[in-house]
């Protein structure tokens, strides 16, 4: 049976990655294990642990060692052959090996050469278990050669050819690294257009002049010895035409002339590769290179494709100006053919590279040792690939396995040895070499037969100390031969632990994966095999783990204040904690600003070094947590600092500066401010704001300014306290930029024309002397332009002016220097007079009661003498025949239309009245005289509800009925309606009434009524304009005294009561159904009995559609439809709706638009009526509700 653990698997979360592969470690360890103890009694065949490498190039310079160290019990010893022969160490005084180790030193450096040791080497490590063996290591020493001496003639060519500057270096050993540079060890500059091949030869696609020079020197970099090699320099001369002429003229016949033509445009062609296609090599896993390098005029632009798939994303890179292309890791798949195209405005050209990729052998599975016992099977397996496929040879202790001496044990199938009922004879260092014509692998595997019994490595009472919910491990590091079987016990009577809840790994660790408090206990790890049984006890104990339940909090903190931060632990109490504060990972400064009290570390007096990272450690002996917050230290920035002025023009000067620290908030923008020291000196003005990226400022400076600049930063926190100012700058003087503005000119007298500007600052006068020239013509006349100077004054007054005629105004300023710009020429008007016409044809068109329209002729412009404003209606109400006497005393309303209208709409008129008005037009002087005036007549109207509705006097069969006329009946009363209905104690109404009654009455008894009834009433007043609002009230009628008596004797009566009981209970029945029934869409029997009477003018009217609600019982707390019950204060809601000003025009500054459409607000306040409240809280009578019940 092979000795390997027999596995109890079980598939681990990704958490315990690292788990795994420390446990995979000691897997692999565990083949011969590395106990002191233990390798005392082992035997083990030889196992190289290091070599050098197969191609080993060496300094010829310094001794050569040639490593070879290998393991085994016991000690194996080693020998060396050199060339396929033995290698005998002792005959050469030069070459020693290193005791208990195979490495050679051959000592060159006091005499010999390396060249006599250049060979093939190859070292055996052999004791009485087998032989193991080195790779071939081929020792060569390094070359650097020099390059051979060569004459190199001066190259001249003409402006625009191609060059190639050959390289050519010695052949060493590694390969040098080729670079250009010139006489001055300054590497040459290369581009798309000069470049360095992978053969080290520089190519230029197209010349220049500047490419002139006579030191292009190839430097060849022999690392290995650390040497560099020169060639001689190379001259290059790039000249024109002419210049080449005369050279060939001096040296060459006539028939080798240049013409002398321009540099000729050419497109592309290849410098290299040549042809149109070519061939390329390369093994697996090396970097492919391709180049493609090429000529021509304007320079060739290099693009790659590959012709049969994509180029590989993540191994694909450009160098050399994408000259050449690079694939690293290249593998089979990039075999194919690569395509590079050089193109340039005059055409392109391309070349194809079929590229093969090859392969060394590599491995697929290497053999590995093998540990097993007398009597069991086993088996080394060695598979290789490589292309061509590589041929695989075995060999047994360093000697091919077809002589060496035989096994019964094994049996060679191809890249397969199976060993069948091996003995201890059959230990042996087998050798597995894979080989193909681009190299070979070798590797090393042992067989060791061993018989030993069970043995316990790990320590006896080892005792696990484990935070709880995390994994714990204890360990069992066994050996033995055949393989031990492990299991674990928990307690001194446990069963086996089974690999449901745990985790048992081959190397015979017990892993817990949450260990929980009830894990703690005693364990016992047995280990058996056939040749016995060894046990071993380890302990267990669960811990409580570290928590931080109040983690640090990230904090920004202003310069100068204190901040604190808090870590509240909570940890095991049987393990010390230990907490600990660091900033930025280190020591927290050793300052008594910071103090640390137990879970508390506060910093006082911040200062900007204290912003970083704080971090709280808390430490046991089992774990460690941690909890980190950031503070920042933040301010406004610090000023800015040395201004400086440049570029200083007579209106422009660039200023900058250099900003102060930002203190951790980043500089969001500069506010540079100026003082005028000459005209506001000691004031700091506005100038411009820049990005708080920039340092300079082109700033705008105006003349005649002794200017001096400061700069202010700005962050998220403020502005920064101002720079110093800057040196003071003086500007020259000059005539005025600009001309006063708000020039206007106003009459204040009907014969004056005052001219008004806004004046010019000291700051825009631009020099000394500022003065205004004011000018001014009448616009409709041929008069020439009147001017006059004045001082530096806002305002000039020309008198003597006829009334309101315009006048053409320009005020133009001027200083020492000279004057401003032409002026703007601004339009004016001398005073206005108040209008002299009344508008004439006044007429009033009476729309309805409420409305009226009037229109009017339009006063002559002329006679306006000023600014058309508008016209202003005067209108009040006036008692006939009393117009002109009453007229100081009668209340005048106004309303005002703009512009030129001739028409208006008067609105919110009172129905059957008796109106007067007259009209007035209105200029910026005032009103003018009005028109006679105009009176008319409104019709009549619907009157208002009647002021008051009372129901006094009841009886058993009558009710009388009192009322108050409307307070606005808006014409002549003829009539006033009432409509009544009864309304049962189930809230149905009863058949309506309809009852005229004379205008002159105040008062009406209704008779023949039923006892005991409620009855709702409407009542309103008509005109021969029609019917106005109603008002509604309730009343009941009383109940007789007697037949109460013997009802109210009844209800003291047994059987009565049984019998309502009864009815009740039948009524609720009956109340459901109808609630199941309406609920399935049938209607309320009120509305079916609404419906009922025939004419529809007799029903209670709703306010939206004429027609009245269902009645609700005010005790119901059920509010009828709209309009179906009286407000208790027995006024009603107005229903029609009354003309307002507030629909039409305004009082004093309302205004009209020209088509009488009203644009402002009326001056009065429109009444509004009192809203509709609740009706009478009168109760229905209890002996009215029980004789509905019988």
């Amino acid at each position: 049976m092979q000795l390997k653990i027999m596995p109890k698997k079980k598939r681990l979360p990704a958490g315990r990655v690292a788990l795994i592969l420390f446990l995979c470690q000691m897997i692999s360890a565990l083949e011969v294990p590395l106990d002191p103890k233990l390798l005392e009694d082992l035997v083990q065949p030889p196992t190289i642990t290091q070599q050098s490498p197969k191609d080993y190039i060496i300094d010829p310079r310094e001794n050569i060692v040639i490593q070879c160290e290998a393991k085994g019990k016991p000690p194996p010893s080693f020998s060396w052959t050199r060339n396929g022969t033995h290698f005998d160490i002792d005959k050469d005084p030069l070459v020693t090996m290193k005791p208990g180790s195979g490495t050679l030193t051959i000592n060159i450096m006091s005499e010999g050469k390396a060249e006599t040791y250049e060979g093939v080497y190859q070292c055996t490590a052999r004791n009485e278990r087998g032989a193991a063996i080195s790779n071939n290591i081929v020792v060569r020493p390094s070359r650097s050669p020099l390059w051979t001496k060569e004459k190199l003639e001066p190259i001249t060519l003409r402006n625009g050819q191609s060059l190639v500057l050959p390289c050519r270096p010695p052949l060493g050993l590694p390969p040098p690294i080729i670079f250009w540079m010139d006489n001055s060890f300054q590497r040459l500059p290369q581009s798309e257009r000069v470049s360095q091949g992978l053969n080290g030869d520089l190519y230029f696609s197209n010349v220049l002049p500047e490419d002139t020079r006579e030191d292009y020197i190839c430097y060849a970099r022999f690392n290995h010895t650390q040497t560099i090699q020169q060639k001689q320099p190379i001259s290059v001369k790039v000249i024109s035409v002419d210049e080449l002429n005369d050279t060939i003229a001096a040296n060459l016949s006539d028939t080798e002339f240049y013409s002398a033509k321009p540099n000729r445009e050419r497109p592309p062609t290849f410098l290299t590769p040549e042809g149109n296609t070519s061939n390329k090599e390369e093994l697996r896993g090396n970097v492919l290179s391709l180049e493609c390098i090429a000529e021509g005029l304007p320079t060739p632009v290099i693009y790659w494709i590959k012709e049969d798939g994509m180029l590989p994303t993540n191994r694909t890179f450009y160098r050399n100006f994408k000259k050449t292309l690079q694939i690293i890791q290249v593998s089979e798949a990039d075999s194919g053919n690569y395509q590079c195209i050089a193109k340039n405005a005059l055409g392109a050209i391309h070349h194809t590279i079929s590229v093969t990729v090859k392969a060394a052998p590599y491995w697929i599975l290497a053999p590995q040792n093998l540990v097993l016992s007398p009597g069991e099977d086993g088996s080394l397996i060695c598979r290789a690939n490589g292309n061509p496929k590589p041929r695989i040879s075995w060999l047994s202790n360093g000697v091919p396995i077809e002589i060496a001496p035989d096994d019964p044990s094994r049996k060679i199938d191809g890249d397969t040895i199976i060993f069948s009922n091996v003995q201890e004879r059959s230990s042996a260092v087998y050798q597995c070499n894979a080989s193909n014509e681009y190299g070979y692998l070798l590797a090393n595997a042992f067989v060791n037969v061993l018989a030993e019994p069970p043995r316990i490595l790990t320590s006896a009472n080892t005792l696990y100390q484990v935070i709880a919910n995390r994994p714990a491990l204890l360990d069992c590091a066994f050996f033995g031969s055949p393989l031990p079987t492990i299991e674990w016990f928990k307690g001194a009577k446990g069963s086996a632990l089974r690999d449901d809840i745990y985790v048992l790994h081959e190397n015979g660790t017990l892993e817990i994966p949450v260990a929980q408090k009830d894990s703690t206990g005693t364990y016992t790890c047995v280990a058996r095999n056939k040749l016995g049984m060894a046990k071993n006890e380890v302990h267990l104990e669960i811990k409580d783990p570290t928590r931080i339940i109040k983690q640090p909090e990230y904090a920004v903190v202003q310069r100068g204040s204190t901040v604190s931060f808090e870590c509240k632990v909570k940890h095991d109490h049987t393990l010390t904690l230990t907490i600990t504060w660091l900033k930025d990972n280190g020591e927290l400064p050793s300052d008594g600003r910071f103090t640390v009290d137990k879970d508390h570390l506060e910093v006082a007096d911040v200062r900007d070094s204290d912003g970083g990272a704080y971090t709280c450690v808390a430490n046991t002996t089992l774990d460690m947590v941690s909890a980190s917050a950031v503070l920042s230290v933040v301010d406004v920035p610090n000023p800015p600092f040395d201004l400086e002025l440049t570029d200083q023009l007579d209106k422009s000067v660039q200023l900058s500066w250099t900003p102060g620290d930002d203190n951790n908030s980043p500089i969001i923008k500069f506010i540079i401010e100026y003082e005028d020291a000459m005209h506001e000196a000691g004031l700091w003005h506005h100038q411009t704001e820049v990005s708080g990226m920039q340092t300079t400022a082109q700033l705008k400076l105006s003349p005649y300014v002794n200017y001096s600049f400061r700069v202010m930063a700005v962050n998220s926190l403020g502005r920064s306290l101002p720079s110093e100012p800057s040196e003071q700058y003086l500007t020259k003087a000059a005539e005025p930029d600009t001309n006063p503005t708000a020039v206007e000119g106003l009459g204040s007298e009907p014969d004056n024309l005052v001219i008004t500007w806004k004046p010019l600052n000291g700051f825009e006068s631009n020099g000394p002397g500022l003065q205004y020239k004011v000018s001014w013509r009448q616009k409709d006349g041929d008069d020439e332009w009147a001017s006059v100077v004045v001082a530096n004054v806002s305002k000039y007054i020309v008198s003597g002016t006829p009334t309101f005629v315009p006048y053409l105004i320009k005020v133009q300023a001027l200083n020492d220097v000279g004057f401003a710009p032409e002026p703007a020429v601004v339009m004016g008007h001398s005073g206005e007079d108040l209008p002299m016409v009344a508008p004439g044809n006044v007429r009033v068109n009476v729309v309805n009661s409420t409305l009226a329209e009037v229109h009017w002729d339009p006063v002559p412009l002329k006679s306006i003498r000023g600014h058309l404003q508008g016209y202003r209606i005067y209108y009040w109400k006036a008692q006939e025949g009393s117009l002109k006497r009453n007229r100081r005393h009668i209340e005048k309303k106004i309303l005002t239309f703009q512009g030129s209208k001739t028409h208006g709409m008067l609105p919110g008129l009172e129905p059957f009245s008796h109106y007067a008005l007259n009209v007035r037009v209105v200029n910026g002087k005032g009103e003018g005289p009005a028109s006679p005036d105009r009176v008319f007549n409104t019709p009549e109207g619907v009157p208002s509800a009647p002021s008051s509705l009372k129901i006094i006097n009841p009886t058993l069969d009558s009710l009388t009925l009192e009322w108050d006329p409307p307070s606005r009946p808006n014409g002549i009363l003829t009539e006033y309606t009432l409509k009544y209905q009864p309304i049962n104690s189930t809230h149905e109404l009863g058949p309506l009434v309809d009852l005229k009654i004379p205008a002159n009455k105040t008062r009406w008894t209704l008779k023949n009524l039923n006892f005991s009834t409620r009855y709702k009433f409407y009542f309103y007043a008509q005109t021969a304009a029609g019917s106005g609002s109603q008002i509604t009230e309730e009343a009941v009628t009383t109940v007789d005294e007697a037949m109460a008596s013997r009802q109210v004797d009844i209800a003291t009566q047994g059987w009565f009561i049984g019998l309502m009981c009864a009815v009740a209970l039948l009524i609720l029945i009956l109340l459901i159904v109808c609630f199941i029934r309406r609920n399935k869409g049938g209607k309320y029997p009120v509305k079916e009995k609404e419906d009922a009477h025939a004419d529809p003018e007799i029903q209670p009217m709703k306010e939206d559609d004429g027609t009245f609600g269902e009645y609700s019982d005010a005790e119901d707390h059920k509010p009828l439809k709209k309009g179906s019950r009286t407000p208790s204060d027995r006024t009603v809601k107005k229903e029609d709706s009354d003309d307002s000003l507030v629909d039409y025009g305004e009082g004093v500054n309302g205004q009209f638009n020209e088509d009488g459409s009203f644009i402002g607000q009326y001056s009065g306040k429109k009444e509004k009526e009192p809203a509709e409240g609740n009706e009478s809280s009168e109760a229905p009578s209890p002996v009215n509700a029980m004789n509905s019940f019988v």
